[in-house]
């Protein structure tokens, strides 16, 4: 089975290349963008299964290419990995927000890096069966990666879809912030929390009529139910 395309957009060439060498030797296709323009190029041509993004790049800061591939309903379904320095905790909680699967502060170890590129490629390729879920007016179905509403179709980002897979994989459970962190990031993410909020928002504005399916169980997290009326 052939490995994943990463896309590395990087404006400083040695940690670039660095990436690019260590992840090739890991056995991933790679492909190198020194800014946010080029990126968004790539993304476009290459479609690749990753995308590993420096916040500050010249011209399209990281934070721009995330809203970008938002907008974009192929590009919104690839996962991101921000490259951050570590005196932008807002960047990080803002990349987050808008949809990043993870982070990694500089610097760091080749080592870790490795590791979460798998850990994001291993959640997305990850579905519970079974395949199809429906919460009231709301049908996801994790093999064809679509979410519908009353027979249209939602177009939700990565993160945004893993949230709803999530909250129907348990429906009628209480989910807590922990929890919900833990199963669509990967990990917690200490003081993030609110980071949980911001996508349900953001999930509940894209669902239209659905939203009312997830419920806010105040002090405590969200449930999924398809009891509305």
């Amino acid at each position: 089975m052939s490995e994943a395309t990463i896309l590395i957009v990087e404006d400083e060439k040695d940690i670039r290349e660095l990436l690019a060498y260590s992840l090739g030797k890991e056995g991933f296709t790679v492909v190198e963008a020194d800014s946010g323009a080029a990126a968004i190029r790539l993304i476009d041509m290459k479609r690749p299964d990753l995308v590993i993004l420096d916040l500050m790049l010249p011209g399209m800061d990281g934070l721009s290419v995330c809203k970008r591939m938002q907008r974009d309903a192929s590009m919104a379904e690839i996962p991101v990995i921000m490259l951050t320095a570590k005196g932008e905790e807002v960047d990080r909680i803002v990349g987050l927000e808008l949809g990043a699967a993870d982070y990694i502060v500089k610097p760091f170890s080749l080592r870790e890096v490795a590791l979460r590129v798998r850990a994001v490629l291993r959640r997305g390729g990850a579905r519970a069966q079974p395949s199809v879920m429906r919460c009231g007016p709301i049908t996801v179905d994790s093999l064809r990666h679509t979410v519908m509403v009353d027979g249209s179709e939602v177009v939700l980002t990565v993160t945004e879809f893993r949230l709803l897979e999530d909250l129907l994989q348990n429906q009628g459970k209480v989910r807590d912030r922990e929890q919900i962190l833990t199963a669509v990031w990967g990990h917690s993410f200490e003081g993030y929390s609110r980071t949980v909020d911001t996508h349900v928002r953001r999930l509940r504005a894209k669902l239209g009529k659905g939203a009312e399916m997830i419920e806010t169980v105040r002090g405590i997290g969200y449930r999924a139910s398809g009891n509305k009326s």
